[in-house]
């Protein structure tokens, strides 16, 4: 059997029995957090357009968007994965050798358990082998070195993931994980500096074009089995290999992905809650900073640093502000929170953020990069006026596989992000939905978040 047909048989012999009592529960929050995110972009400019877009050139209506309304099974995915990732809040892989948004898959899976009437078991599953193929393939293949964008693996997973929940056989599931990981490489440069609206948008695109793939492979159209083995394939593009014996994986992956704490880089996040205990601690203000160091382990100093990534201080939009550690560490130290409204683009251009900033130099430290990703270590060091030098030290933080958020926790977050567009019944209905989604068919959740753009077009109206 190929690499290809060895995740369709996983795929295909997945179901919720074979996942633990702790995953299941887990994987339910990962989907609390990523509907939280995803109403909670509704406002954003971006969405607007892609929402636009979608109503002008979407073909059958067979599928809801979030916020209402109804799409082709690809437009379904692409806007509502858009919607969980704008914001960039979503939950993340940390894995030995990449890092990925595994809740990346959730439109296309969702669109997919929609269009065959899934119950909520059978959509937990499916999202469950999504999970498990994005992770353990972005733990094993280091392909952003090489400058291939982790949506490259994404395609995999969308593709396993949307086959379980629409139920194809192991010969289909097969040719739509070619045929996606085929059609799907990206480059790293999205994420580099200077951004653009793109860097939240790949991983959609990716759920878009994989959503059709795997309708084509339902309908017969055939891959190349050997994408990732074959000549010319994956791997020889990549010039990395993976051994990975898929009759061995289980569907436990949710217990090890990370919640974030703070709308910013998951790389970032204990940074954040140092620099904050610090100011909640000591109560100095941003008049009393004469300069902020920050030690960190390589992967962020690399992305959100000023490394390999490129430069983190020229900062003008929401795409950069949330991968540059000096802004945030700066907006952090000003606002008390680092929130959805931190990048607002009035408040990104402000001149006490631009110029706080410019005190924040951020350093890679091999003894904390030793330690990753078992581990998120970091020091902050704050220098005030007063001569007073304030020194903070984390090994992880709220959210993290260590230290991870219980339901109540996420729900809060769920409350704050989505509250602008949402009825507080609405949301409670959600939440419950949510916590017994094994209990119901997909289309009961559906329902409940077509509902969100009743409220939504008051808001942003």
């Amino acid at each position: 059997m190929t690499i290809a047909q060895q995740i369709a048989a996983f795929s295909t012999a997945a179901s919720w029995e074979r996942m633990s009592a702790a995953a299941r529960e887990r994987l339910k929050i990962c989907v609390l957090d990523a509907l939280g995110c995803a109403v909670g972009a509704l406002g954003a400019r971006p969405m607007q357009i892609l929402r636009a877009h979608t109503d002008e050139l979407g073909g059958a209506a067979r599928c809801t968007l979030i916020g209402g309304g109804r799409s082709a099974p690809d437009r379904a995915a692409f806007y509502n994965s858009a919607l969980v990732r704008y914001i960039d809040f979503n939950d993340s892989y940390l894995g030995e050798k990449g890092t990925c948004h595994p809740s990346d898959n959730l439109g296309a899976v969702l669109a997919a358990a929609e269009l065959a009437d899934c119950s909520g078991r059978d959509f937990i599953a499916a999202l469950a082998v999504a999970y498990q193929v994005q992770c353990r393939l972005t733990g094993s293949l280091p392909v952003m070195k090489k400058g291939f964008d982790h949506c490259s693996i994404l395609a995999y997973a969308v593709a396993a993931g949307a086959a379980r929940a629409l139920g194809l056989d192991e010969a289909q599931t097969a040719h739509a994980v070619s045929i996606s990981g085929d059609s799907a490489l990206s480059l790293t440069v999205t994420r580099a500096h200077p951004m653009s609206n793109w860097k939240g948008l790949a991983a959609p695109q990716t759920a878009f074009g994989c959503m059709q793939t795997t309708l084509l492979a339902m309908r017969g159209i055939t891959g190349p089995l050997h994408v990732f083995e074959g000549p010319k394939g994956f791997f020889e593009a990549t010039g990395e290999k993976v051994d990975i014996d898929w009759t061995r994986e289980d569907l436990e992956m949710a217990t090890r992905v990370t919640v974030k704490r703070y709308n910013a880089e998951v790389h970032t996040q204990s940074v954040l809650e140092a620099v904050l205990d610090l100011r909640d601690r000591e109560r100095f203000t941003a008049d009393d900073v004469e300069q902020v160091r920050v030690e960190v382990f390589r992967v962020a100093y690399d992305i959100t640093g000023g490394g390999a990534w490129g430069d983190r201080t020229d900062v003008r939009i929401k795409e950069e502000a949330d991968h540059s550690l000096p802004y945030m560490v700066a907006v952090a130290i000003l606002d008390g929170q680092v929130l959805p409204e931190q990048y607002e683009a009035e408040r990104i251009v402000r001149a006490d953020v631009q110029g706080l900033l410019h005190k924040v130099l951020v350093m890679s430290r091999y003894r904390y990069t030793r330690r990753y990703p078992d581990e998120m270590p970091c020091r902050v060091t704050v220098w005030l006026r007063d001569g007073r030098r304030l020194v903070q030290d984390k090994r992880d933080f709220e959210g993290f596989v260590t230290r991870p958020q219980p339901w109540a926790t996420v729900q809060r977050k769920f409350e704050r992000l989505a509250a602008p567009f949402t009825s507080a019944p609405l949301r409670r209905e959600l939440t419950a939905t949510v916590a017994r989604l094994e209990e119901v068919p997909v289309r009961e959740l559906t329902r409940l978040l077509a509902q969100a753009g009743e409220t939504a077009a008051r808001v942003v109206a």
